[in-house]
């Protein structure tokens, strides 16, 4: 059973960035497809990004895509995301993802079995 933490979270002003980590403890990391979803208040959790196992392939949400990367350090468990040009409508709970998956297609979609509890980010304007 995996446990992941997430950290990097915090304020920041319109137009900064933030980078988030995700560190996996008790499970294969390396075999993990690995996501970020975020939920706002008074909103449903959304996807945002995620990595293959390999970290070949990578997805992003529409409304992140050009400003967020993911990335991924299989020898440290740990999986990122890189925030820049940060919005207000980027402020939300970021959940970091993961689960068991040896694909490259369809990982926005997957039924992730593993979350972390979350690292609030806020961005003023």
């Amino acid at each position: 059973q995996a446990q992941l933490v997430e950290s990097g979270g915090g304020l920041v002003q319109a137009g900064g960035s933030l980078s988030l980590s995700c560190v996996a403890s008790g499970g294969t990391f390396k075999t993990y497809a690995m996501a970020w979803f975020r939920q706002a208040p008074g909103k449903e959790r959304e996807f945002v990004a995620a990595i293959a196992w390999t970290g070949s392939n990578t997805y992003y949400s529409s409304s992140v895509k050009g400003r967020f990367t993911i990335s991924r350090d299989n020898a440290k468990n740990t999986v990122y995301l890189q925030m820049n040009n940060l919005e207000p409508e980027d402020t939300a709970v970021y959940y970091c993802a993961g689960k068991v998956y040896y694909g490259a297609e369809g990982l926005p979609f997957l039924e992730y079995d593993y979350w972390g509890q979350g690292t609030q980010v806020t961005v003023s304007s």
